[in-house]
């Protein structure tokens, strides 16, 4: 084949552009000297075809354009420049770089002695000074031409549903469908499954209204991972933050994946249902000093990442996993802000979930709410106008910023988490606390003008155990993971109901059974927005281990071979999403005020006494009463949900009992009218039950909750 004749091309847009017959490269680096770009057989990624020196460099973008070249050519950069990493400079010609901006990825990074950067050190903490000159190419996955144009979205568009109407569903791509028997075998653990008929009818049965995926852009599995025979599952270690990870691809990473990633959001939004990716802009998968070199520590190390300014050898490191991009830098920022937008425009997706959102925040150390990040964010006319997820934590200096974030965030709130585990365990003194966890948490968000769904509710998560394990577990079971189960939190505020793990014995079964309602139907009657971790709705375990990051196998895959039980539990959590949906007083587009609604006679919320009176100071100050009951009005003419409409609902009672005993309650306030028992997580949703009349009493089993609803 014919070379085409490089021409000057431009610096803009970065990365690989097809236009005018062609496509235009453009590298940005501040501190190189020279950059190849290196073109690679598309069938033979390892054979180079062509080595072009850009010769043109505007405002520090290299840059060249190639007549002939469309998509699926397969290439990488040889950066030139000074290798002294006691400076933080990192150059290394000898080394293929991946384009930031790549926005496909071939293949798998292939450990071997040419993927070290520098020579061997002889201490772990020393900080290297010579490079290693062998050529990695060979080893290095190349970056993929992608033509943005070519697939059909049709009528596609966001959904941008309410959200006081949102369910999230937090869910890996893999483990969903790699044991499903519905799903044809070549594509289980793929978007395509993700998107296929069966995914859709049981998302849809379930209830959910957004799906929201564990990391997909292209990461990195970690040599150390890979020689205990893991892999890095959930994919917390990015490379390509335009990449759609390849790997999750039923056409495998030769760049049908992208087009593979549009058809899933496609055929869910036809479906109603919103698509989130989580995502990791806190690391790189280029760790710390000794870490490798693959893209952005090869390109223009000082730039990319926050180094010490008196010792630029090393990292700030706020995540624990290296280092930190450095947001405070303008081509760094535009970065981040180009790939959001790129998911969004180009991909279709509905909003993020930012990954310890909180290291994005910092700028000269500490996190600033009105720092340069969160404020781009805001001023942007698309990203902000997609739904935005907080991470409110990292793990460096005032990290934790649960209820900080600005108004137009969501956030994941851990307070709520630990509250309610904590609570039906049967700890003290935790009613005031819970009483907020159930409003919505306004203790939080509201003071800063922000809305009951600024709070993201979960009980369990990705990162930590499943419910099923929350109940059967007290310590964390880790051993697989081949860390002599030092990895992992060791504050789970889990309870085993008694035994540690499998049982056959029937009263701690049921009672297992039990706390599994009691925290999903916290879930889904509490005010913000509810978030269900995969699995969960019907008994799903990971055997005690609270850190799966590394198993890609049954123990982090869905077992679709459901018991009764785990059917029990799945047709319980669909009758909540439904509850929840029919009934609008579960999910208040404002905090409640406590007063007495007009012409209705009742409060918005009332809290009641076992006894059947209203709560005192001194009942809320009883660190041994726990037991409670949360009566919501559904009448509230002065109110308007998000479509403008009268509130109008239903009025229902709550009554919640974390005690190791029953507790007698007595059904109190309205003055007419009768209480129907709609649930009671001792034994589900109920049928042609009586009607109590107000007075009367009712009993509420140890470690259960029932709710009723006015005649």
């Amino acid at each position: 084949m014919t070379q085409p004749t490089p021409q000057i091309g431009t610096p803009y847009p970065l990365g690989a552009t097809i236009r005018n017959g062609g496509t235009n490269f453009a590298l940005w680096s501040d501190h190189a000297e020279k950059v190849e770009l290196c073109l690679y057989d598309s069938n033979d990624p390892t054979v180079e075809t062509m080595r072009v020196t850009m010769g043109e460099r505007t405002q520090h973008v290299f840059h060249v354009f190639l007549p002939g070249i469309g998509a699926g050519q397969h290439y990488g950069y040889r950066v030139h420049g000074l290798y002294d990493p006691s400076i933080g400079s990192h150059f290394n010609a000898a080394k293929l770089m991946i384009d930031p901006y790549a926005k496909a990825i071939s293949g798998e990074v292939e450990w071997c002695e040419e993927m070290l950067p520098y020579l061997p050190i002889e201490e772990d903490d020393e900080i290297p000074t010579a490079a290693d000159t062998r050529d990695n190419a060979h080893a290095v996955p190349k970056a993929i031409v992608v033509d943005d144009k070519a697939f059909d979205w049709g009528a596609d568009k966001l959904l941008q549903t309410p959200w006081t109407e949102t369910v999230i569903y937090e869910v890996h791509v893999t483990g969903f469908t790699k044991l499903w028997s519905d799903i044809p075998e070549h594509e289980r653990g793929t978007y395509a499954a993700m998107g296929s008929p069966a995914a859709i009818a049981y998302f849809k049965k379930l209830g959910i209204t957004t799906v929201e995926l564990l990391p997909v852009h292209d990461h990195v599995d970690e040599a150390i991972v890979l020689g205990r025979g893991l892999s890095n599952y959930w994919g917390y270690n990015t490379l390509g933050f335009f990449a759609p990870e390849g790997s999750y691809s039923a056409s495998g990473s030769t760049g049908g994946q992208v087009s593979e990633f549009k058809q899933m959001v496609k055929n869910l939004h036809a479906a109603g249902l919103e698509v989130i990716i989580d995502v990791v802009y806190n690391h790189t998968s280029e760790g710390g000093p000794l870490g490798e070199t693959l893209s952005f520590r090869g390109i223009d190390n000082q730039s990319y990442y926050r180094l010490h300014p008196e010792n630029p050898a090393h990292y700030f490191d706020y995540t624990g996993c290296g280092n930190t991009p450095d947001l405070t830098h303008p081509r760094v920022l535009q970065l981040v802000l180009d790939s959001l937008r790129y998911w969004v425009e180009e991909m279709h997706v509905d909003g993020f979930r930012f990954d310890l959102a909180s290291a994005l925040a910092r700028e000269d150390h500490l996190p600033d709410m009105k720092g340069g990040f969160l404020k781009a964010v805001h001023q942007d006319p698309v990203l902000s106008r997609v739904k935005l997820i907080a991470e409110p934590w990292d793990i460096g200096e005032g990290g934790y910023l649960v209820g900080n974030f600005p108004i137009h965030w969501s956030e994941w709130n851990g307070k709520y988490r630990d509250t309610i585990r904590h609570f039906w365990k049967s700890d003290p003194g935790l009613l005031p606390d819970l009483a907020y966890k159930l409003s919505g948490s306004p203790e939080y968000y509201e003071i800063s003008g922000r809305r009951p769904y600024a709070s993201i509710n979960f009980i369990t998560a990705h990162d930590g155990f499943t419910l099923t394990d929350l109940v059967s577990y007290n310590d964390k079971h880790n051993n697989a993971n081949g860390e002599e189960n030092r990895d992992g939190d060791n504050n789970n505020a889990s309870w085993n109901c008694g035994v540690e793990g499998p049982t056959d014995k029937p009263e701690v079964l049921a009672l297992r059974a039990r706390q599994r309602r009691n925290f999903l139907a916290t879930l889904f009657l509490s005010q913000g927005v509810p978030m269900l971790n995969a699995g969960d709705e019907f008994g799903r375990t990971q055997n005690g281990n609270n850190n799966i990051y590394c198993q890609d196998n049954e123990l982090g895959w869905f077992d679709w071979k459901r018991s009764d039980e785990g059917q029990e539990i799945l047709e319980f959590t669909r009758r909540l999403v439904q509850l929840r949906r029919e009934h609008p007083v579960f999910r208040h587009p404002k905090f409640f005020d406590g007063k007495l609604i007009e012409g209705v006679g009742l409060k918005d919320v009332t809290w009641f006494h076992p006894a059947g009176k209203e709560m005192t100071d001194a009942d809320w100050r009883d660190p041994e009463l726990r037991c409670i009951g949360m009566m919501l009005c559904g009448e509230a003419p002065a109110l308007r949900d998000d479509a403008g409409q009268p509130f109008h609902d239903g009025t229902f009672l709550l009554l919640i009992n974390a005690r190791h005993t029953a507790m007698d309650f007595v059904l109190g306030v309205p003055y007419m009218g009768k209480w129907l028992l709609v649930m009671d997580t001792a034994r589900g949703f109920t049928e042609n039950v009586k009607p109590k009349k107000v007075g009367s009493k009712v009993t509420v089993l140890d470690h259960s909750m029932q709710l009723f609803q006015l005649q």
